[in-house]
């Protein structure tokens, strides 16, 4: 029920001294109740949350504010219809973390807000690592829920960085719609256009939040243009901004045509108003370009639109949810999570507009045949269990993974199988977490994302309850860019290097590890010299083994521009059997989205070459591609199509075709004007207006080409595209050239033919190494 307290009303209860036993008494009474307005003596139901507790406010009313509550699918069964799964992402520094923060405390999920970096020597609550407290940035993606509004919402903090993009990739491959923090300064940044393509690939739909509106020289109608312009979304704003800069108070909703100001202590207290006067016109044009902007993409909204009627908020609402979820449309909202302005409004958002796990279509394929499409029913429970394990890590009771349900019922102590090797494994505990810490449940349904322990698996793997095979698309995972040399300082460290090293590799799919069978070298590889610092400086604080790293080596390739006819006999005789393996085909370019990878083509027309001896000559094909002739490192963008061979009755085995496989690669690769690639790399800088010239110079002498430059308010932004291999030392030298003031990302785009002068470096590089060999 609800509770309304005039201003008398008030006076009797604070004069009479009765607020603490009427908390006591509503914290018992009440599951839920709402946060009261104190613009008027007549309480306003605002923002709903739960386990209420009592404030007197500045102009005399009593407000029921709520600490907050999670009710798990163990303890009351929720709808389906009240579940979100959502994702905070952005480029980096655009404030993710301190948003989710806000948002776990006006649930109740918290009992006070702490900062990002550890200010305050707490740190931000999804921040867990002590790494990612000392440096202020997020690492890993942290998972937690809580409730707003009778709805339970899961969120995962993803990082912000280029180096973990593989978190936020597993993290958009679970989830149903996904928040996009945008700086109301930076706009669309590098960054968040790979968030978007990620967002798209995988198609969630998501909301807009128009962040950090404190800055100075905030233009969130700018940002709002920039998402229709650089992203190609059809966003339009469902708020106005009270104020910018240092006096931004609040927002004006769009849809329900009144003024929220925010104040008293971290934001509790909401004002609720009508629009202001000196906001009417403007009030007016955003309302219209909202509704023109649904009319594109929505009939009902287009049928007002032409009859020039006004459309009423519920139909509004339900338009907006809609095109939303069908992801035609984004409505942005607009605040300051630092300044805790907006919070509340986006929240509100997260649930009117963002799916519930009922609205996606989850596909399965059959685990027989992947060409066969399983649709996964999430309303049922009485089909059988599937989920993903999409995140594992080192947890205090062993790995600890993280698992998304998407059909039936998992309870604690069932058995369930895992797809890839067939493996039955009990689970033993089930939990909900929250950042670092976690809450025992005994089962989750459909759409809920839980953790277990002491299950042995990969990151991907797909688990059922044995009654079905069904496997869930794995998540796309990008190719590592940049390699180093690692050892142990001290040689009694090797079995906690060791144990590191496979932690490591297990739960990141971008981080590869191989022994350089030259060197001796362990090898490791990721996604940019900051991927490779943190596992470094993880190995000595979590397993105590300090190590020593060589110079970062950028990932080249090889490849082939022109084709290449090959017939090549692998004949040997020392005495008994022979080998005697013969293959006449040629090797073909891959452009475009191929050109990354290896593809083998079998065009043998009857039985000169068995059917049993095809599988040896591709693997003799892809292990020469591993370790090419011109410079030692890997080819990629051939296809290599077999045409026709011969055999030897005697003489010919799997083991012959494997080296006349490796043999006609590399026969027909010297002829094939073949090349050497690197990875270019999409660089953004952020800096003032005045050191422009020396950045762009710095740029020019990397070999940079310049794509883009934007003045805005005395700062300037530039895109351009560096070879990775003139980008070492980046860091420094921007401090350098804009007294510690600029800062920029970088992005792995394509790899591109090397200038000859490098290609020749390599080439005689490798030779020197060979021969060296050789000696």
């Amino acid at each position: 029920f609800s509770i309304m307290l005039s201003s008398a009303a008030t006076a009797a209860v604070v004069g009479r001294a009765m607020s603490l036993r009427l908390r006591s008494s509503l914290t018992s009474s009440l599951g839920s109740s709402p946060c009261f307005s104190t613009a008027s003596t007549t309480a306003t139901p605002l923002f709903t949350t739960s386990l209420p507790a009592l404030r007197l406010t500045r102009n005399g009313h009593v407000r029921v504010i709520a600490a907050g509550c999670r009710f798990m699918s163990s303890d009351i069964e929720t709808s389906i219809k009240n579940i979100r799964n959502v994702g905070i992402s952005a480029h980096i520094d655009s404030g993710k973390t301190t948003l989710t923060e806000r948002v776990l405390f006006y649930t109740g999920r918290i009992k006070e807000m702490h900062e990002v970096r550890g200010k305050d020597d707490v740190g931000a609550t999804m921040d867990s690592m002590e790494l990612e407290k000392e440096k202020g940035i997020t690492i890993a993606s942290a998972a937690t829920y809580t409730s707003w509004k009778d709805h339970n919402i899961n969120i995962i903090d993803t990082p912000g960085h280029v180096d973990f993009t593989i978190e936020v990739e597993r993290a958009l491959r679970v989830l149903d719609g996904a928040v996009l923090v945008l700086c109301s300064v930076g706009g669309v940044q590098s960054q968040t256009i790979t968030v978007d393509r990620q967002m798209k690939r995988y198609n969630v739909p998501r909301i807009a939040f128009i962040n950090k509106c404190d800055r100075p020289g905030a233009n969130p109608f700018n940002i709002v243009k920039q998402l229709r312009t650089k992203l190609n979304h059809n966003a339009a704003s469902v708020q106005l901004p009270i104020g910018l800069e240092d006096k931004m108070t609040g927002v004006v909703d769009l849809i329900r045509n009144k003024a929220y100001v925010f104040g008293g202590k971290q934001g509790m207290d909401v004002e609720v108003s009508d629009v202001p006067d000196d906001l009417k016109e403007l009030y007016a044009e955003k309302r219209h370009d909202l509704i023109a902007a649904l009319a594109d993409v929505d009939e009902e909204i287009a049928d007002l639109y032409l009859m020039e009627e006004d459309p009423s908020e519920d139909v509004l609402v339900a338009a907006i949810r809609r095109c939303t979820i069908a992801r035609t449309f984004v409505p942005v909202f607009i605040g300051t999570a630092l300044k805790n302005v907006g919070i509340q409004p986006m929240l509100d958002g997260v649930v009117d507009f963002l799916p519930s796990p009922d609205e996606i279509e989850n596909i399965a394929l059959d685990a027989d045949d992947e060409s066969s499409k399983v649709i996964l029913d999430s309303v049922d429970k009485t089909k059988p269990f599937v989920g993903l394990a999409f995140k594992l890590e080192r947890g205090q009771f062993g790995q600890l993974t993280y698992l998304r349900t998407y059909q039936g019922v998992l309870r604690k102590g069932d058995f369930i199988f895992n797809t890839r090797d067939n493996k039955k494994v009990k689970v033993p505990r089930l939990v909900r977490m929250h950042s670092d810490s976690m809450e025992d449940v005994q089962e989750v349904h459909a759409g809920e994302i839980c953790a277990m322990f002491g299950l042995d698996c990969a990151s991907g793997d797909t688990f059922t309850d044995g009654t079905h095979k069904v496997t869930m698309e794995s998540m796309y995972v990008p190719d590592p860019v940049i390699s180093l040399s690692i050892k142990p300082k001290n040689s009694k460290d090797l079995e906690a290097f060791s144990k590191a090293i496979n932690r490591f590799q297990k739960q990141d799919p971008t981080f590869k590890v191989h022994l350089d069978p030259n060197s001796r070298e362990t090898i490791i590889s990721g996604m940019g010299e900051l991927h490779l610092e943190i596992y470094k400086e993880m190995m000595e604080r979590d397993y105590n083994c300090p190590t020593v790293t060589g110079k970062p080596k950028v990932a080249f390739r090889e490849t082939i521009q022109g084709q290449s006819k090959f017939d090549y006999l692998h004949k040997k005789q020392s005495g008994g059997s022979g080998q005697y393996g013969r293959v006449i085909g040629e090797i073909i370019p891959l452009t475009g989205e191929d050109a990354g990878k290896l593809e083998f083509v079998d065009e043998t027309v009857g039985t000169n070459i068995p059917k049993t001896f095809i599988p040896s000559i591709k693997k003799g094909f892809e292990e020469a591609c591993e370790k090419s002739v011109l410079t030692g490192h890997p080819a990629v963008g051939i296809k290599f199509v077999l045409r026709d061979g011969v055999t030897h009755p005697v003489d010919s085995s799997e083991l012959a075709f494997r080296l006349a496989g490796i043999g006609a690669v590399r026969q027909a690769f010297e002829t094939a004007a073949p090349c050497v690639t690197q990875p270019v790399m999409t660089v953004e800088i952020t800096a003032p207006e005045e050191y422009q010239g020396s950045i762009i110079g710095d740029l020019n002498k990397r070999k940079g080409t310049i794509l883009d430059s934007e003045t805005s308010d005395n700062s300037v932004t530039i895109k351009a595209e560096v070879p990775l291999n003139d980008m070492f030392g980046y860091d420094s030298d921007l401090r350098s050239n804009t007294q510690g003031k600029g800062e920029f990302s970088m992005e792995y785009t394509r790899h591109e033919v090397a200038p000859n002068n490098l290609q020749n470096e390599l080439v005689q590089t490798y030779k020197d190494e060979l021969s060296g060999r050789n000696k």
